[in-house]
């Protein structure tokens, strides 16, 4: 369609409207070649087209929606939609040129326009014409190549400024010329030839200057239209308006962004075509014949009925069968079999089933495509094995397609369409933030590649490199968010730096202890002495199995501090846990002249007024405590070191409301939760980990068995036993109280049957997260006291508590715990010299639930089993917050990608040093943005 076409019928863009609306219109009377006042659908389209067509003889676009229109009328409901799908294709490509063109004539005049102003202005305000001399030099003939595209409101804004520039200013010289009383004519003459001609070359570069500037906008424009492309509500994709968006935002997407990053659950791969005679049982695949028959089947007895479809190919034949619901669906029954007339051409992509009534495979659950009308020259078409020239673009069929978590009322073929008429719009137009170098090295994709086939591969090995391109980035935007928080905090600088003392306190506590200190725990202490002799603030995690000694570490580190003339805290998640620590504390230190204090939620108002003082006048050396120590009257004289046990336990804004009652304090955080390296570098990367990897020595490992139901009487005859020769035991349910929904047995209940059938000669005691704190310190005093013998718990027990003389833990409904879990329930015996026992009782049916529990009996190495719990469970459950932990990782697994995130770890760590402020890559910013927070990173650290 050529320009001067597009101007000359101005009433094209009205016959596309009236087009637009009438497929409208057919779409909403469920196509059926919608009957006007005047004609019928069909008839109309065919009418327009055969004007257009010889209105613009040279667009051929028409008369090919011409001939897609003839058969119409005679199509079925499913080749009808496809042909009008193909019709809007092509209107919407006449309609882009249309208005391609358009723009262009417009520039086009304008600029025009102005050149023709130009002369005009020199000849009116000069009195002067062009000779021969200047013949292709004025701006009529400026020469400027036509496919220089000019934003014509650009020019409109500048075309003032654009005039006066070019023109030559009227002079004395040039007036003496027009007038003709200069005495050197020919000299005059000449520097006026010379004055125009600087003025042509300024005015082509006024017009080189705009076009730049026309080029930089659209550039601009380009990134701006991404942006306001991801941002534009989801309503506006074709095919979902505002009532399906409500349905969208079910499932948190408001705008395309959030839509093309919903990402699927898995793909079916139907590429592989298959005969059908090789179809086998329970594999999907996609065949190709010619539809042998339909029928249709009402059931007397009952409102379902059934449709069947038998296709078949040079090789067999293969019913497609369907099951339709619901009273008088006989209507409905009959359109369905129109869809499927006899001779047509099929595509046919699902699962291959056994037909358990016939004893034949069929298919039930599929999708389907009419690659051609009835016809007999359809049978000839089998043998053409390749099909090019009849299989369409179809997402649904013959294709890798993808399947996607979805929300009541989405099905799965129209969230399909939708996702892809989003990418669509997207295609080619988002910002790659990762610099080509880095793609060059790690050979990853670029970005709207990797969205593009993330959601449509075309293989296999698309999806994975998709895949791939995709994790890298969330896994490198953490990376960087982690690093910058590192940076940030090296640029803190602390007044004071702590010494550690030969022969000082430190020194003489080690010399004190009744056990040596392992080879790691003098390795960590190292670390920490080094971290506190620095300029710089410490940040450091210490992870220890149960066991290791990270408390005596880290008291050691306090000992540092307090030498230093600066007080220290420990905080700690329970009063249990708190009250162990100031028991031992206080065992260790009194001895050296230090004084421990105990600040808990359960003391008397006189008792924390006490503390309160004495830590304000620094009489207290060790503070102890739980949340308690967060209260805004603690306040201390010179808080220099604070230590956290269990750190995942507390809260970001817990923790820093802690370090706020300090200027710069060390900060030594504790978990006895081994966290695996993947896991650890995605969480922690900011911090320094130290390992304590080796328990202390003489330490008998726990023996660990699985009972079955059936042998629970001897194991508890083995637990009286133990019992008499002066042990203590555990057993542990997971709930308190019965549930109606999990057949897991409560604790309340249990401990009444065994005080009263099982156990009635011994002392029993019960111990729930829901009693008051007072009372769980009575029974666990009493338990240390060997007062009780059994207790009975729930996972209270779980972190910390410390009673050396209990050999025995059983853990009942084993398999619905975590490994973690379970490794830290063990962890509560095997603290003494005696052998120490624990016993697994669950439902081992299970084959994963059988293999897990296997984990336990063969390793007490709690690094190892975490790496085995989070291949299991995965991230999410592995630190008890689920998949919602993780913000934006929504593709990556890290036990699968621990190659990634080392990778993206590593040049992450490279471009912070070589170029700290990031400014060699700007686009790096935009990756930082989609990361996560500061926040939400301290908050994944704090689980």
């Amino acid at each position: 369609m050529s320009a001067s076409n597009a101007r000359s019928h101005p009433d094209l863009s009205n016959e596309l409207k009236a087009l637009k609306k009438a497929i409208a219109l057919e779409r909403k009377a469920y196509y059926t070649d919608l009957q006007g006042k005047k004609t019928i659908f069909s008839l109309f389209v065919r009418r327009t087209s055969a004007k257009l067509s010889s209105t613009y003889p040279c667009e051929n676009t028409w008369l090919t929606i011409r001939g897609l229109m003839r058969y119409y009328s005679q199509l079925d409901v499913s080749s009808r939609i496809n042909t009008l799908r193909q019709v809007e294709k092509l209107l919407l490509d006449i309609e882009t040129k249309l208005k391609t063109d358009s723009a262009e004539n417009s520039s086009q005049a304008r600029l025009n326009d102005l050149k023709v102003e130009a002369v005009t202005y020199i000849e009116t305000n000069m009195s002067i014409k062009p000779g021969p001399e200047l013949a292709g030099k004025l701006p009529l003939n400026l020469n400027i190549s036509n496919d220089l595209t000019v934003n014509p409101k650009l020019l409109t804004d500048s075309e003032n400024s654009f005039v006066a520039e070019s023109m030559p200013k009227k002079t004395n010289d040039l007036e003496l010329v027009i007038e003709g009383h200069s005495e050197n004519s020919s000299y005059r003459q000449n520097q006026t030839k010379k004055n125009l001609e600087t003025a042509l070359e300024t005015g082509k570069a006024a017009l080189s200057n705009l076009a730049d500037k026309n080029k930089a906008s659209q550039l601009n424009g380009i990134n701006n239209s991404n942006e306001s492309i991801l941002n534009r509500e989801v309503k506006f994709i074709k095919g979902v308006g505002p009532k399906n968006s409500e349905l969208f935002s079910n499932l948190g997407i408001t705008n395309i962004g959030q839509l093309i990053k919903h990402y699927p659950r898995h793909h079916i791969d139907f590429q592989e075509r298959k005969n059908i005679k090789d179809l086998q049982e329970k594999e999907f695949a996609t065949i190709i014949g010619i539809i042998a028959s339909s029928t249709a089947f009402t059931s007397p007895k009952s409102n379902i009925s059934i449709l069947t479809v038998n296709i078949k190919d040079l090789t067999g034949t293969i019913p497609y069968v369907r099951f339709v619901g619901g009273k008088s669906n006989k209507y409905l029954l009959e359109r369905m079999k129109s869809q499927y007339p006899k001779d047509a051409l099929i595509m046919i992509s699902g699962m291959v089933e056994l037909d358990k009534m016939r004893h034949k495979l069929c298919f039930k659950t599929a999708q389907i495509e009419i690659l051609s009308n009835p016809s007999a020259s359809n049978y000839g078409l089998l043998y053409d094995l390749n099909l090019a020239n009849l299989i369409t673009d179809n997402i649904h069929v013959g294709r890798i397609v993808p399947v996607y978590s979805l929300t009541e009322g989405l099905n799965l073929k129209y969230f399909r369409q939708v996702m892809f008429s989003a990418l669509e719009l997207v295609n080619k137009t988002l910002i790659d933030p990762i610099p080509d170098f880095i793609l060059k090295e790690l050979d990853l994709v670029d970005y709207n590649t990797a969205i593009g086939q993330i959601h449509f591969p075309p293989n296999p090995e698309s999806f994975v490199k998709a895949r791939d391109r995709l994790v890298f980035d969330e896994l490198f935007g953490l990376q960087l968010k982690l690093f910058k928080k590192r940076q940030d905090q090296k640029h803190v600088t602390k007044d004071v730096s702590f010494k550690y003392y030969k022969q000082g306190l430190t020194d003489e506590l080690i010399k004190s202890l009744p056990f040596k200190l392992t080879n790691a725990q003098i390795r960590v202490f190292n670390e920490i002495a080094l971290d506190m002799a620095s300029s710089k603030p410490m940040y450091r995690l210490i992870q220890g199995d149960v066991g290791s000694g990270k408390t005596v570490v880290s008291l050691l580190a306090q000992l540092i501090a307090i030498e230093s003339g600066y007080q220290t805290a420990l905080m700690a998640p329970t009063e249990i846990l708190a009250e162990q620590h100031y028991r031992q504390f206080q065992q260790l230190v009194l001895p050296l002249g230090l004084k421990v204090a105990l600040l808990v939620g359960k003391l008397t108002p006189k008792q924390k007024n006490l503390i309160k003082q004495d830590l304000l006048n620094g009489l207290i050396h060790i503070v102890v405590g739980t949340q308690a120590l967060l209260e805004d009257d603690i306040e201390f004289n010179n808080l220099g070191l604070i230590v956290i046990d269990e750190q995942h336990r507390f809260g970001v804004k817990q923790r820093a409301r802690l370090k706020s009652k300090a200027k710069y304090p060390e900060l030594l955080t504790m978990t006895a939760t081994p966290i695996p390296r993947t896991l650890a570098l995605t969480l922690h990367g900011d911090l320094d980990i130290s390992e304590i990897d080796e328990l202390p020595p003489n330490r008998k490992p726990v023996e660990t068995r699985i009972v079955a139901y059936s042998q629970k009487k001897q194991m508890y005859d083995f637990i009286g036993k133990q019992i008499i020769a002066g042990r203590q035991a555990y057993i542990v349910f997971p709930l308190i109280e019965e549930s109606e929904t999990i057949s897991a047995k409560a604790a309340t209940k249990e401990y009444e049957i065994l005080k009263s059938k099982i156990f009635p000669n011994f002392k029993l005691g019960l111990m729930h997260g829901k009693l008051l704190p007072a009372v769980k310190d009575e029974i666990m005093t009493a338990f240390r006291q060997k007062d009780i013998d059994i207790l009975v718990s729930t996972t209270v027990i779980e972190v910390g508590v410390d009673v050396p003389n209990a050999s025995i833990m059983v853990i009942e409904n084993a398999n619905r715990f975590g490994l973690a879990q379970l490794h830290q329930l063990r962890g509560r015996v095997g603290r003494g010299s005696n052998q120490s026992y624990c016993f697994l009782m669950g439902d081992t049916s299970n084959e994963i639930a059988q293999a897990r529990l296997d984990i336990m009996t063969t390793s007490n190495d709690g690094f190892v089993i975490a790496q085995k719990d989070l291949e299991i469970r995965g991230p999410g459950e592995f630190l008890g917050i689920r998949q919602s932990g993780l913000p934006d990782l929504l593709l990556t697994d890290l036990v699968r990608d621990s190659e990634i995130l080392t990778k993206a770890r590593l040049i992450a760590a490279r471009l912070f040093n070589e170029d700290p402020s990031l400014s060699k890559y700007p686009k790096l910013a935009h990756l930082l943005d989609q990361a996560q927070s500061l926040e939400e990173v301290d908050n994944l650290q704090s689980g």
